[in-house]
């Protein structure tokens, strides 16, 4: 096994080029590379038999946990019955028309259809078309610019590249693009104005934002794009009343609200979705991670009622909508997310997250809070950061060139606990699969408290 171990070691340097990974460092193994072979629960296992508790569930999505045969048993079964056929034309299959019936059953309420893809880039990049091609129905043809907040994670292409509010997914692409603007990040803990109440803070927000629109003016403002609780960005929860208050400048402008839900949709802050969870109204939801917990690769961009009216208004003008992916609503990814919400069903997952994610914040919080380097212990529901600071009176923090928290991602991995280091500050982030208990729970904790004290003494 080591031998092959080996082999697939110097393969990988020689031919797989990985996303956000450092290219150079990569090649020339100056930086570890794993190769994961199996996984149980919420442990994956790499070829040299390293075992190691993924409190990350890959990047926010193996909602159900590793290993599930029923859903594999549900992929295996539909390859061999139908592999593919697509979905133009009005074409379907059992399992993408009973998985599009769970979805609207679970969503929040005034949602119609959901249009699937690949991936949640790909989703929001059917959303900006549909937000193009619902104002060019109405006959509105120059409401078309896009907000989104910095921070804000929405994909990595062009488009949603540009949607994303974070440097690494801009510096030297060009990006990004017109028609897309950034208002200011709903981040409480790093707010200018330190006086302020986290009411005091959201209406800044709201006001912010109804300050660019006026300026843009409001006839050229067609969306506002936001995660009911910031993930990339930093693991963010919403201040007291954000939501409200974003909700009510984007009504009477008459701007559309598209909730990304890719990280949040599907159990993760202990409700189905985050747009339950804060109050939000969407005419759109952006849907993958959780849909089929990963075991194959599905997006949605759930439309509203409001919405589709509109939209059979523009095909019976002009025809088919010209917009279509080969593989939407592919029969295999389909068949494991209706697999994947029974399971999510079966198991309590939704109520675990709320449960065990806030015993998991408590500890955290009881453990760290008080340590001279940590400046917010945050999150909510199967969501938790760690931000550390320099100096935490002063809100001092330290320079990125000290990789504060890559260090402390790196010696939780060494005691086989996986964070993630999340960009533009020094912030540990959790969201472990939805299935954690208790036990499992203080041992990341216990971890963590050994890494940060090995980095920060």
């Amino acid at each position: 096994m080591l031998d092959r171990s080996n082999e697939l070691t110097a393969w990988d340097r020689d031919h797989f080029f990985h996303p956000s990974t450092h290219m150079g460092q990569h090649a020339r193994g100056e930086m570890p590379n794993r190769i994961i072979c199996d996984g149980e629960g919420v442990y994956i296992t790499d070829t040299t038999g390293r075992k190691t508790l993924d409190a990350f569930a890959g990047l926010y999505c193996v909602n159900v946990g590793y290993g599930r045969q029923q859903i594999a048993e549900a992929i295996a079964e539909q390859a061999k019955n139908l592999a593919y056929y697509h979905a133009y034309v009005g074409h379907g299959t059992e399992a993408n028309i009973t998985l599009s019936k769970m979805i609207i059953d679970r969503a929040p309420e005034g949602m119609s259809r959901v249009y699937y893809g690949m991936s949640g880039s790909d989703a929001n990049e059917t959303n900006i078309k549909l937000i193009w091609y619902y104002n060019n129905v109405l006959g509105r043809p120059e409401k078309k610019k896009i907000i989104s907040r910095m921070r804000g994670y929405h994909g990595s292409g062009v488009m949603t590249g540009s949607l994303t509010g974070l440097h690494a997914f801009h510096q030297a692409f060009d990006l990004p693009r017109a028609p897309i603007l950034h208002t200011e990040a709903p981040y409480y803990f790093r707010r200018e104005d330190r006086s302020m109440t986290e009411e005091q803070f959201s209406t800044h927000c709201a006001e912010k934002l109804e300050e660019m629109i006026l300026a843009e003016g409001p006839e050229t403002v067609a969306a506002f794009i936001g995660e009911p609780a910031l993930g990339t960005g930093g693991i963010v929860p919403p201040p007291a009343t954000y939501w409200e208050k974003i909700q009510a400048v984007l009504d009477k402008y008459d701007i559309l609200l598209v909730a990304d839900e890719v990280v949040t949709g599907f159990g993760r802050l202990g409700t189905m979705f985050g747009s339950d969870h804060y109050g939000m109204k969407p005419d759109l939801i952006t849907i993958a991670k959780g849909l089929t917990s990963a075991y194959a690769p599905l997006s949605g961009s759930v439309v509203s009622e409001k919405m589709w009216d509109v939209l059979v208004q523009g095909s019976d003008a002009m025809g088919p909508i010209g917009h279509g992916w080969t593989y939407s609503a592919h029969p295999i990814c389909a068949a494991a997310g209706v697999a994947n919400l029974k399971l999510i069903d079966e198991m309590g997952l939704v109520e675990n997250a709320g449960t065990v994610g806030a015993y998991f914040r408590g500890k955290l919080t009881e453990a760290l809070a008080d340590h001279a380097n940590v400046g917010e212990v945050r999150g909510d529901g199967m969501m938790a950061a760690v931000e550390f600071v320099k100096d935490k009176d002063d809100r001092v923090f330290f320079d990125a060139s000290e990789k504060v928290g890559p260090q402390v991602a790196a010696a939780l991995a060494s005691r086989n606990v996986l964070g993630r280091a999340m960009p533009q500050g020094d912030i540990l982030g959790f969201a472990p699969p939805l299935c954690l208990t208790k036990e499992e729970a203080d041992h990341v904790v216990a971890m963590t408290v050994e890494s940060v004290a090995d980095v920060l003494r």
